[in-house]
């Protein structure tokens, strides 16, 4: 993890000498940039991945996860931001046919989300409960952290008010859009794939 926080993501050579280990051994455990990232991601965001709401209404249950995980990410963002330069490079080679390793996936983020917001899907439908997962995704992950740091400049405290901002208005604008007699069925025309049941598997390789 040390290596990671210099902002750039170390070989697996450069791992085994700081090691103090055998190329042999550091490619043993790490075969891959992937592998090294995702163990690196893994363990500084291990609270964030486990964190159980205890609210028990969907509304209570995403503005805990928010307030209680989100300001977590400062912690961790040189190890976030390794992870998102690798999945954006892979994401070019592999595009281009040229990807010569295993490629680096994220996605943990979604199984975050439908954990909190679940109890949402009853009332929004399928549909909108799944617009506004891919909504919170937008602000819930280290691209806001870029977005607002890089280009605005913004100090970490704005970054967090910045995106409770957005969740009380994703939330606000989706809970409004609601049909009062209960969700509408899904479209089959132009619908999205059908949202996931709580504590179901949600597969996805991007996040």
């Amino acid at each position: 993890m040390t290596l990671v926080r210099r902002g750039r993501i170390p070989s697996v050579p450069e791992l085994a000498v700081k090691a103090r280990v055998s190329r042999a051994t550091a490619y043993r455990y790490f075969p891959s940039r992937s592998k090294l990232v995702s163990a690196v991601v893994a363990e500084g965001l291990a609270p964030v991945r486990r964190y159980e709401p205890t609210a028990t209404d969907g509304l209570g249950r995403v503005r805990e996860l928010f307030n209680r995980t989100f300001p977590l990410f400062k912690r961790f963002e040189p190890h976030m931001r390794a992870a998102l330069q690798l999945a954006l490079e892979h994401e070019s080679l592999e595009r281009a046919g040229l990807l010569e390793e295993e490629p680096y996936r994220r996605g943990h983020r979604r199984y975050i989300l439908h954990r909190a917001a679940g109890p949402l899907a009853a009332t929004l439908g399928p549909d909108a409960y799944e617009r506004l997962l891919k909504a919170l995704s937008l602000i819930y992950g280290i691209e806001s952290y870029v977005v607002l740091r890089d280009i605005w400049g913004s100090s970490y405290r704005d970054v967090e008010a910045v995106a409770r901002f957005m969740l009380e208005a994703l939330i606000e604008s989706a809970l409004s859009q609601a049909p009062a007699g209960g969700p509408a069925p899904r479209t089959r025309r132009g619908g999205s794939r059908p949202a996931p049941k709580p504590g179901s598997h949600v597969p996805s390789r991007r996040g």
